[in-house]
């Protein structure tokens, strides 16, 4: 099978840390996500990703000159402009010849949902399209999604005032199509799948659902980006993944604790890590602390810096020894440049 992989987006949420690439592109666990995402199709029977590309596509076609990712064949199709998600998808899939049933998947999603059920749950529906729901706590931030016993969609409620959703199953971003739903999207326009395609066909009774309540994060936001390494090395996700590349040098009066700490970094005496990212040749300073952070690549922590509260640190910043971040951006929002 075929599927679309939806990675055009700027990571907007993400900065700095996609001030100069796609967020599918950053590591988890030292492996970029979009390797994650497309190891979980794979194992699934998907030969072919097609990535829909719009932001830094040459940042996917340089990491895989041989035009594979985790074993499976990859299309690039570039927008010329924003499409949106149904434009995206439409625009993809044409420019890779799709013609039959495919599935589309937003990138940013890393899940272990049974995707061969989902097809075969579509196939015995006999839907036009088919959506994976996942449960949320808090619905008001997602597209929600009510269905019948038969899991025929009822609605397709995006994002939802607090407490007002008719049911806690959210669109989970990975669907099953078939190439009709192509037609039914318009060519030359923006098009959200979520707010015209999907309310389009569960109102002819064509658009089916079906839940899974399998491991699921949206790795659109920092605090996302970091629970996913987490669950990573906690083993939640089965065997629990290496934190500690054995390419980098931690002292033995330095403390580690439940983090991520990339090839070549260099975590100095009496310095603490606790629950956080550092990223690939970066320096935590003597007796720093680092905690429930993102430390990006190349990054040098001053001695005795605190770094605290899911602060962000983008590529090869520096913190000046004593320093105290909380909740902070380095660099500044004020001095990042505009969306290109």
């Amino acid at each position: 099978m075929q599927a679309v992989v939806l990675v055009g987006g700027f990571g907007t949420r993400l900065r700095p840390l996609t001030l100069h690439r796609p967020k599918q592109m950053l590591p988890a666990c030292g492996v970029p996500m979009i390797e994650h995402v497309i190891a979980g199709l794979a194992r699934h029977g998907v030969t072919e990703a097609i990535l829909s590309l719009g932001y830094r596509p040459d940042a996917f076609i340089d990491a895989y000159p041989d035009g594979t990712c985790a074993g499976v064949k990859l299309t690039y199709a570039v927008e010329p402009e924003p499409l949106d998600t149904a434009g995206a998808v439409r625009f993809a899939a044409l420019a890779a010849g799709v013609t039959d049933r495919f599935l589309a998947v937003n990138g940013d999603v890393v899940t272990d949902m049974d995707v061969t059920a989902l097809v075969a749950f579509h196939e015995k529906s006999g839907a036009e399209a088919t959506i994976s729901l996942t449960p949320v706590d808090d619905p008001s931030r997602y597209g929600v999604v009510p269905t019948d016993d038969d899991g025929r969609v009822l609605g397709f409620i995006e994002k939802p005032p607090p407490g007002e959703a008719p049911t806690n199953w959210i669109n989970a971003g990975a669907y099953v199509l078939e190439p009709s739903v192509l037609d039914r999207i318009a060519d030359g326009r923006k098009v959200s799948i979520e707010r015209e395609t999907f309310p389009a066909l569960a109102a002819q009774g064509t658009l089916f659902a079906l839940g899974s309540d399998a491991y699921w994060v949206d790795a659109g936001t920092p605090a996302t980006y970091l629970d996913i390494q987490l669950d990573l090395i906690d083993g939640r996700r089965g065997s629990p993944w290496p934190a500690v590349d054995p390419g980098s040098t931690v002292s033995p009066d330095a403390t580690v604790d439940r983090a991520i700490i990339g090839a070549g970094a260099v975590i100095e005496a009496g310095a603490r890590v606790e629950r956080s990212m550092i990223g690939a040749g970066t320096r935590v300073g003597a007796d720093a602390i680092v905690a429930d952070s993102i430390i990006d690549a190349d990054v040098v922590i001053g001695e005795g810096a605190s770094v605290l509260e899911l602060t962000v640190i983008g590529r090869g910043e520096q913190v000046p020894a004593g320093a105290r971040l909380a909740d902070d951006r380095v660099p500044p929002p004020d001095t990042w440049p505009p969306k290109t």
